[in-house]
């Protein structure tokens, strides 16, 4: 307040600043908005002073972001007496009490910023946003005036939020565009400067996304309330009525920028890896599998041949070939020779109608004799004729 009476930013005496509706308008959007950021500045401040040592329950933290914002608002009732008491000076034709309508203002923008400072100690963005917000727009102010007065204009009050940065325009309509253009600027910087660190440390995305519109959302309410009807408004300050809540928008899209570009990613879908497979023990204790018994094959053709006989059909023609092999000697004591071991293994061969051990009829050939051939047994006696 002090800043703001000293270098004339805004003030109620009609002999400084002509005492006109415009003045009186940006001295009560000044007034909503300076009790405003003085609640949130109070509530932030002890809640980063005070920060409990111990893990608390939700109920205690909301009871206590509860009980500072309360404490701040009892703190910002200072600006109803700053701006009351000096307001008796002003000359209005439409009220006999001008302070009191000032100290009516003051009170709204402290329950404003009540509402803001419950949502700047849940989510630190919007709080980051709004002193960030606040900073620039005392910065823009002390600007405007100190380029007045080294223009050598007469001393002027300031709009919230808007420098004149030339006389002439350019004007689009209603609109000044280069108050616009900076509004608008600055909104969109400070939305993303201020939610990038929490969208980094993965804060809650809701408080993240709408933090861009906190700053500028008080500002576009104290012009608001200041001025509900622009009957008959400069146009300095219908401009700057006008661009407030443009510079809301754009503010929100800086802080959903920077939510997108550094927020949360979707993890991608992780696939589970295949189940190892034991390893098997091969060592010489290992157990030996249990042995199948062989199973008889069906005969499928009717014939009473079982499904080895082409096995058994194979096995006789190298067993010929094996026979007729040493029958090819030149000498009869060799033919001989093969012609009894032959006799000797057909004898000692079961007969062909008899079950083997296993219960299956034993297969051979066209020859009579079996593919696999036992082992020849002790020499039977010759029986003699």
């Amino acid at each position: 307040m002090g800043v703001g009476y000293g270098l004339g930013v805004f003030s109620w005496v009609p002999t400084v600043h002509g005492g006109d509706e415009a003045a009186w308008l940006a001295s009560l959007a000044w007034t909503v908005w300076i009790s405003a950021l003085s609640v949130v500045l109070g509530a932030v401040v002890a809640d980063r002073v005070g920060q409990p040592t111990v893990q608390s329950s939700t109920a205690v933290r909301v009871l206590r972001r509860a009980a500072l914002s309360i404490a701040a608002s009892l703190g910002g009732l200072v600006v109803v007496a700053l701006t009351a008491v000096p307001a008796r000076v002003a000359e209005r034709a439409d009220t006999f009490a001008p302070h009191l309508i000032v100290g009516a203002y003051a009170i709204a923008g402290v329950l404003l910023g009540l509402f803001i400072s419950v949502a700047a100690l849940v989510a630190r963005s919007i709080a980051a946003n709004v002193l960030a917000t606040g900073g620039w727009l005392w910065l823009l102010a002390v600007t405007a005036v100190a380029d007045g007065i080294a223009a050598g204009r007469d001393p002027v009050v300031a709009q919230l939020g808007s420098w004149p940065v030339t006389t002439d325009g350019p004007w689009f309509k209603s609109v000044y565009l280069p108050g616009a253009a900076i509004a608008a600027v600055a909104a969109v910087v400070i939305g993303f400067l201020a939610a990038l660190p929490a969208a980094r440390r993965r804060d809650g995305q809701a408080g993240v996304a709408l933090s861009g519109a906190a700053g500028p959302a008080l500002v576009a309410v104290a012009y608001l309330l200041a001025a509900p009807r622009l009957t008959g408004a400069l146009p300095d300050q219908l401009s700057a009525h006008l661009v407030a809540p443009y510079a809301v928008v754009t503010g929100l899209l800086g802080s959903v920028l920077a939510l997108v570009l550094c927020g949360p990613r979707r993890p991608r879908p992780v696939t589970a890896p295949a189940a190892p497979v034991p390893p098997q023990y091969t060592g010489s204790d290992a157990a030996p599998a249990p042995a199948v018994p062989a199973q008889p094959v069906p005969d499928k053709t009717g014939s009473g041949k079982k499904a080895s006989d082409k096995n058994s059909a194979a096995g006789d023609s190298s067993d010929k070939a094996a026979s007729d092999k040493p029958a090819s000697g030149r000498t009869a004591a060799g033919r001989a020779t093969v012609a009894k071991a032959t006799a000797d293994d057909t004898a000692a061969q079961p007969p062909a109608d008899e079950p083997s051990a296993t219960g299956a009829m034993p297969s051979t050939g066209p020859s009579g004799v079996s593919p696999v051939a036992d082992p020849p047994g002790p020499r039977q006696p010759r029986k003699k004729r």
